[in-house]
């Protein structure tokens, strides 16, 4: 048997999952449901762009169903209670500066299950990541972009 992935998560995200997996379950998968009931009565099913986009919407959510309740039994909760306040670990929040003289950014990493760049929280398997987890404060880390090599300094953890 193969081994699962792990989804590295906080508590907050595994709680948000758990409730997106709740509407898909009941609201979502209703919904469904309806729409192809509905679709069947416009008549004969192998002209019926209706029920065949309620059939692909079914699909996707059963798809996204199996994938959350994964991600939620291979749960790995990030907890930080014992490591060092000035070294960046997954499940904190890093401020660095783009060298020479760019402005500081703030992130806070987080597993793949939870990243959303736009809100500041980037996967422990971007580059960029990688690239801070185990750095201290002060230290100057060469990251590795899809435009090229930058060096960035690390201002704060916390």
């Amino acid at each position: 048997m193969a081994i699962e992935k792990e989804y590295y998560m906080t508590q907050e995200g595994k709680e948000k999952l758990e409730k997106e997996l709740h509407y898909l379950k009941t609201d979502r998968r209703q919904e469904v449901v309806e729409r192809i009931k509905v679709a069947r009565d416009f008549g004969d099913l192998s002209e019926n762009s209706e029920y065949d986009a309620a059939k692909d919407e079914q699909a996707f959510v059963e798809s996204r169903i199996a994938q959350v309740e994964k991600m939620i039994r291979n749960a790995v909760i990030i907890e930080n209670n014992n490591d060092d306040p000035n070294v960046v670990a997954l499940g904190k929040t890093v401020t660095f500066q783009e060298l020479p003289d760019g402005e500081e950014e703030t992130y806070t990493i987080v597993g793949s299950a939870e990243a959303d760049p736009f809100e500041g929280k980037i996967s422990n398997d971007s580059p960029m990541a990688k690239s801070l987890i185990g750095q201290e404060v002060g230290a100057e880390v060469a990251v590795a972009t899809p435009g090229g090599d930058i060096q960035v300094k690390i201002v704060k953890v916390n």
